[in-house]
């Protein structure tokens, strides 16, 4: 089993979630299912069905959270230093065609959010910038073409 790296706040978030699924919404679409029972003949029984269809992807994501959280590597950003790029970094980038200046943080699968700000350990541009240092620039390929930055600034923070 592989371990999956992630922030301590991804870690919570992931937590939190499962147990909403586990302590909430499980015992909403149980009680869901019993009343939709109480109807009568479950063959034509359109709510038992649609409640049953939630369980099971309750259920599905009940498993694969608990996976997540059995492999998770929490990583105390806090405790990182340095100049070079690696997991939990926060880097400063300046698009050295438009100017334009955005900051990243480095973060796990389950965590990433691009539009946050965040992204994903395993993205291209992640992966472009891992052993770089500010000053350095990467050529990362997007689906959109071919870009290029210069890193301003690393922070672990």
């Amino acid at each position: 089993m592989d371990k999956i790296p992630m922030t301590a706040g991804g870690f919570q978030a992931l937590t939190e979630e499962l147990r909403h699924r586990q302590q909430v919404e499980r015992q909403r679409i149980i009680q869901a299912i019993a009343e939709a029972r109480a109807h009568g003949d479950l063959s034509e029984n359109a709510e038992y069905h649609s409640a049953k269809e939630q369980q099971s992807l309750n259920e599905g994501r009940i498993a694969e959270l608990e996976d997540k959280v059995s492999r998770a590597e929490v990583i105390d950003i806090s405790k990182l230093s340095g100049s070079t790029i690696k997991f939990g970094a926060t880097v400063k980038l300046i698009d050295d065609d438009t100017e334009e200046e955005k900051v990243y943080q480095i973060v796990g699968d389950s965590e990433a959010d691009v539009k946050g700000g965040k992204v994903s350990i395993s993205s291209p541009i992640a992966r472009a910038l891992i052993g770089k240092k500010t000053g350095d620039s990467i050529e990362v390929n997007t689906p959109g073409g071919g870009k290029s930055y210069e890193i301003l600034e690393v922070a672990y923070r």
